[in-house]
């Protein structure tokens, strides 16, 4: 298949590849096997909630997992907790979002196309303006792809949390339109909140070592099956969630 060139104002085409693009999943659980090996991350659950999230694997109800963001090696500590996890069975039917700037170098977008990922024209990066439509598209196709069977896998955050690891950041309305978009299609989400803690750190604007990432602790609020019905109050909710769920994170590190 082939690959347009990951650029802003190449977004049309962009989207339209990433709509259809299938990840090796061979590869992919490959990958993950070896973060899996390589990494020993914590893995605990709020009460009842590893059950619970066994049943909604099973039930095959579409599901976001949104996830803290603390530094840029949280994909290695996440893929190795994917393995570690009821998660498992998911690898190479889940897509994450990743900014477009880390599908500039060829083999490096190679990987990241292996691991699922989806692009995003960040405001920060393009400006506000700029990306507006490049959005629309993003959103869009994840919430057909929810609607497909995937799963969607996202730092709603948006940007590394360099103040306080323990206290989520604000989050943008982009999760709940993903949402909601998927619910009008007919595919209403579950969402899975699941906090990450690398321990505490005396300057949060500095990288974890990779000791810190290796023992990472991550923590699973339980499922919500039925989400608010606006964009701006399931983004409100999935904050709330979220800090419930790196809470228990930093609680067990």
């Amino acid at each position: 298949m082939h690959q347009p060139p990951v650029l802003l104002e190449n977004s049309t085409a962009v989207y339209e590849h990433y709509l259809r693009h299938r990840q090796n999943r061979l590869r992919a659980l490959a990958t993950h096997a070896v973060m899996g090996y390589r990494f020993r991350p914590r893995v605990t659950f709020d009460e009842g909630a590893r059950g619970q999230l066994q049943q909604l694997l099973r039930s095959k109800q579409p599901a976001i997992f949104a996830l803290n963001h603390l530094s840029q090696n949280d994909p290695h500590a996440v893929a190795a907790m994917a393995w570690c996890s009821p998660l498992r069975p998911l690898i190479g039917r889940v897509r994450m979002l990743a900014k477009d700037e880390l599908f500039d170098d060829p083999e490096q977008r190679r990987k990241i196309d292996m691991m699922g990922g989806i692009p995003v024209f960040r405001g920060k990066d393009h400006g506000i303006r700029a990306v507006n439509a490049a959005g629309q598209q993003m959103m869009d196709v994840c919430a057909r792809r929810l609607t497909r069977g995937d799963y969607l896998a996202l730092f709603p955050e948006g940007t590394c949390n360099t103040v306080d690891p323990a206290r989520v950041q604000a989050v943008g309305s982009g999760i709940g339109h993903i949402a909601f978009r998927a619910a009008k299609l007919g595919a209403p989400p579950a969402l899975v909140c699941i906090g990450i803690s690398y321990g505490e750190r005396l300057d949060p604007s500095i990288e974890p070592t990779k000791e810190e990432v290796r023992s990472a602790s991550f923590h699973f609020r339980r499922p919500v099956l039925e989400l608010p019905s606006r964009p701006i109050e399931i983004a409100r909710f999935a904050r709330t969630e979220l800090q419930s769920a790196v809470d228990g994170a930093v609680k067990s590190y």
